[in-house]
């Protein structure tokens, strides 16, 4: 593979700000886009795609979790008990990654986004719907939604929680600055939010993608958390998932430093931009742009597997 010239250095850095500032409001780490733009763009091949993509997963998780876990947004108990599952699954696509030709991961990655988009586009539950303040009890706080009271009536709420039940242990609350109220959410259906997230260290672990496009998802639909800090939660996560797999990819040469340099500067400069931009974009609106992106993205890579483009 050739070294980039001056102009496709930065070129290699504007996209890393792009796509890092997108991974740190959709919590995806940004693979999702950064590895059609080397593939199309700089015509790197699939595996040093992925190898460097990985490694810019890391940093944005990097940059993005600390200020994440510092406002509460994302659940640490939640992210460590589901990053067991998700690192053995890390583990286990990295090893794959190595014996599939780059045509068939291209063909798995934009199969396995399709999905993942339409659930997105049509789940409607969380607080993307949380538009007028309404009375709580047991039923809402038992299906995980959302407590629309406003802020300063409930700066002493916690989640509804028995003592002998460890998912309750796993639920949380935050203040969404949007809404101008306290999130409080219960976790619901542990052992689905496990399953998935072994799926997701697999995909990660194969495709560099981070895996936030399983988790965010299936933290938000399967287990009633609310999209926001299904999001944080999975940016805190994609980084230790990430670096248990990266260490494949560098045994294999697959990492080239004159083309993953640039592009991790640019990821930790946009996972800051986006952070920042995360706490005025609204539950919906992430949704939403999550599911046209990760659309567009599927086509194009379906596209380039079958050979068409």
């Amino acid at each position: 593979m050739p070294p980039p010239g001056s102009m496709d250095i930065v070129l290699l850095l504007v996209s890393g700000v792009a796509t890092g500032a997108a991974g740190a409001v959709l919590g995806t780490g940004g693979g999702v886009f950064l590895i059609p733009i080397l593939l199309l763009g700089f015509h790197v091949p699939m595996h040093n795609a992925v190898g460097t993509s990985i490694l810019t997963v890391v940093a944005t998780s990097t940059a993005v979790a600390i200020g994440n876990l510092d406002r509460g947004t994302a659940n640490m108990r939640l992210g460590m008990t589901l990053e067991i599952a998700t690192s053995i699954g890390a583990l286990t696509g990295g090893l794959s990654a190595a014996f599939l030709p780059a045509r068939a991961l291209e063909i798995v990655f934009a199969a396995v986004l399709l999905p993942t988009a339409f659930v997105m586009w049509r789940q409607r539950h969380g607080e993307a719907d949380a538009a007028e303040p309404k009375p709580t009890g047991p039923t809402q706080a038992a299906t995980g939604a959302v407590l629309p009271l406003p802020m300063e009536a409930t700066s002493g709420l916690t989640p509804p929680q028995s003592p002998g039940r460890f998912t309750d242990r796993l639920s949380a609350e935050y203040e969404d600055p949007v809404l101008h109220r306290r999130i409080a959410y219960r976790l619901h259906r542990l052992w689905a939010g496990l399953s998935v997230s072994f799926v997701a260290g697999v995909m990660s672990g194969l495709l560099g993608i981070g895996g936030g496009v399983f988790k965010v998802p299936a933290l938000n639909v399967l287990c009633g958390v609310p999209i926001k800090a299904a999001a944080a939660t999975s940016t805190f996560m994609i980084g230790v998932t990430a670096a248990a797999s990266a260490f494949l990819y560098f045994g294999h040469g697959q990492v080239d430093p004159s083309y993953t340099s640039p592009v991790v500067i640019g990821v930790v400069v946009g996972s800051w931009v986006g952070a920042y931009l995360n706490r005025f974009v609204g539950g919906r609106a992430v949704k939403r742009v999550f599911a046209v992106l990760l659309i567009g993205v599927a086509l194009e890579m379906f596209g380039r597997g079958l050979g068409w483009i």
